[in-house]
């Protein structure tokens, strides 16, 4: 547990100073960038007091000055702070509607634009996210997704949500899959302890929704690509 109150105190630490100064301006300005930036600076520094090293390839399949979807699998709560850093300009992210009642952080997630995303199987509650999500990517920033909308409790991936991918078909943004693993094994589902170690992050080539008659085909090509950078115990 020293590790992970090593990476708590650290980010907290920075966080607090940080969030005086750029979530105001953030607000004034209607700007989110800086903040997003420094937010991205902080948890980067929380991974390295955690001796938490990341492998990453694949970077040069990310299409340059292009809003894109990074849809990832999904094993610990690490995966997105792993992620986003790695993650070209600035990224909005599907994220269950709950975490934006967090104080203080709640409000820097509405002001970095992220979509929240109900758990209640309404359609009306889908169609308002895609939407949000529609909107966001008008303004040029990426859209990252878990795509299994949960964490896997074993590392093997579950079913994918079918939402991001009427977003991919609606506006025919490439899809790039993102493959991670090892996070699993440094902070387990159920579990506030974070081991130092290595991750691996794989960006694939993007997926383009164009190429595909039908949502499902996009999904299965898709998956198809996240599984492929994964150990074969994963592509459950």
């Amino acid at each position: 547990m020293i590790n992970s109150l090593l990476i708590f105190l650290t980010i907290v630490g920075l966080s607090l100073p940080a969030a005086l100064v750029f979530l105001p301006l953030a607000a004034i300005t209607g700007n989110a960038t800086p903040l997003y930036n420094v937010a991205q600076s902080i948890v980067r520094a929380g991974l390295r007091v955690g001796r938490i090293r990341i492998q990453v390839t694949g970077r040069e399949n990310i299409p340059a000055h292009t809003a894109c979807i990074f849809m990832s699998n999904h094993v610990s709560n690490l995966d997105p702070p792993v992620l986003l850093p790695q993650l070209p300009g600035r990224t909005s992210v599907f994220l269950k509607r709950e975490l934006m009642k967090i104080p203080i952080l709640g409000y820097g997630f509405k002001l970095g634009e992220f979509v929240p995303v109900s758990r209640d199987g309404r359609v009306d509650s889908a169609k308002e996210s895609i939407a949000a999500a529609q909107r966001v990517m008008r303004k040029g920033l990426h859209i990252t997704t878990f795509v299994e909308g949960t964490r896997s409790r074993d590392g093997r991936m579950l079913p994918f949500k079918k939402g991001p991918f009427y977003l991919a078909m609606q506006t025919g943004a490439p899809c790039i899959p993102v493959s991670i693993h090892g996070t699993e094994k440094l902070m387990r589902k159920g579990s506030m302890s974070i081991r130092p170690g290595t991750v691996y992050l794989t960006f694939h080539p993007p997926v383009y929704p164009a190429s595909h008659a039908t949502r499902e085909g996009l999904m299965q090509a898709v998956r198809a690509s996240i599984a492929s950078g994964l150990p074969e115990w994963m592509r459950a």
